[in-house]
């Protein structure tokens, strides 16, 4: 048993997974699967009084926390890694009742952050519409012939978060008149002029943009003046 006669010093009890066959030298059960060394010789956990405590693989973190501090008895289960040279911690035992105690506290926990969850996610959703409904406003002011469903399209996919679009960033979040222009100006470029297919037929970006730069300045200037609406 050489691996089992320099277990770690921790606080606590302390049990190891053999990795060979072990059997228990007080009431010769075995092979054992978990064993406490007591005076360089294995027991059994029954023999060692910690039969009836029930294993939790290490992974969670709080789960084994409050596990340990629901049970009035618990020990810290290793095993020998033998490329390492090193004992390494597999999980914990802990009394049944405490454990059920514990994850009883850790889905309240999980309850608790589904909701504020929830209240964030309302939070951010309200938060996203007042600003797309601001950013609509901000580009009717500027364009007032723009339609209203098109300018609060146009606010809407500009302000997509996390989207990384013009109106997402700090110029647009601050609603800087070049943000909402140019977001106008992606909109108009992609929809009303013929971009996409010139970028789709192999045209480069820019010698794109040069071509359909007429046909944008038009929809903008009519859209500068209100009596557009009616057109």
């Amino acid at each position: 048993m050489e691996h089992l006669a320099t277990p770690p010093h921790r606080g606590g009890l302390l049990v190891i997974q053999p990795i060979g066959r072990r059997h228990c030298a007080e009431c010769r059960g075995g092979p054992l699967s978990l064993l406490v060394l007591e005076d360089g010789a294995p027991r059994c956990l029954d023999c060692a009084d910690l039969g009836h405590l029930v294993f939790l693989p290490r992974g969670d973190t709080a789960l084994t926390r409050r596990a340990r501090e629901e049970s009035a008895l618990s020990a810290v289960v290793v095993r020998f890694n033998r490329r390492k040279g090193r004992y390494e911690r597999q999980g914990v035992l802990v009394e049944e009742a405490g454990l059920a105690r514990a994850e009883q506290r850790c889905l309240a926990d999980a309850e608790a952050r589904r909701r504020r969850r929830l209240r964030d996610a309302r939070r951010r959703a309200a938060e996203d519409a007042r600003f797309t409904e601001a950013f609509a406003a901000e580009i009717r002011r500027l364009f007032p012939g723009c339609p209203a469903d098109r300018a609060a399209a146009t606010a809407a996919h500009a302000s997509v978060r996390g989207s990384g679009r013009v109106g997402r960033s700090a110029a647009g979040r601050a609603l800087s008149e070049g943000a909402v222009i140019s977001a106008v100006v992606a909109s108009v470029r992609h929809m009303d002029t013929p971009y996409d297919q010139l970028l789709m037929s192999g045209v480069p970006r820019h010698e794109a943009r040069r071509r359909i730069a007429a046909a944008v300045e038009t929809v903008l200037r009519q859209w500068r003046e209100p009596e557009a609406k009616a057109g």
